[in-house]
């Protein structure tokens, strides 16, 4: 798994990993395909996994629920809640992982020109030391590796 370049990543503050890509279609599609489960389990996670847990009561508080199983069946749980919804530009929700500590905060900001949307999210960590960790974790790639597959399912 590698990113392509269409996805790209910054840190720009010691807690912070920032995520931009730009999707050929209008941002109500792009934000569907964001909190939808039924569009989610079209796209969700990198080759060769399935999402077999999609749950999303998409409202502020409201939970959500997702796990990835891997080609060797092992699962990768996240879950989290969200705290600011404005279809189709904002959302913003909290996300643990089953196996890695700490919990982030994730803005996600829609911004849509000439029928392109450009996504742009912020993952706020608790410390640096575990924004680090994710970054290792080659976060990059799986992300990236996501990302295209949610472009090739707008296309």
């Amino acid at each position: 798994m590698k990113n392509t370049g269409t996805l790209k990543v910054s840190l720009p503050t010691e807690r912070e990993i920032v995520m931009t890509r730009v999707f050929d279609a209008p941002r109500r599609l792009v934000f569907d395909a964001l909190t939808k489960p039924e569009l989610l389990r079209r796209w969700f996670g990198p080759r060769g996994w399935s999402l077999v847990v999609c749950e999303a009561d998409l409202k502020v508080g409201g939970a959500w629920r997702w796990v990835l199983r891997g080609p060797d069946g092992r699962d990768m749980g996240m879950r989290g809640v969200y705290q600011e919804i404005t279809p189709p530009e904002w959302l913003v929700s909290t996300e643990s992982f089953d196996d890695y500590p700490g919990e982030s905060l994730n803005t996600l900001i829609l911004s849509e020109e000439d029928g392109k949307t450009t996504f742009t999210i912020t993952v706020r960590y608790a410390s640096q030391e575990i924004r680090d960790a994710v970054i290792k974790s080659g976060m990059e790639h799986g992300a990236a590796e996501c990302y295209d597959k949610l472009a090739e399912m707008l296309a």
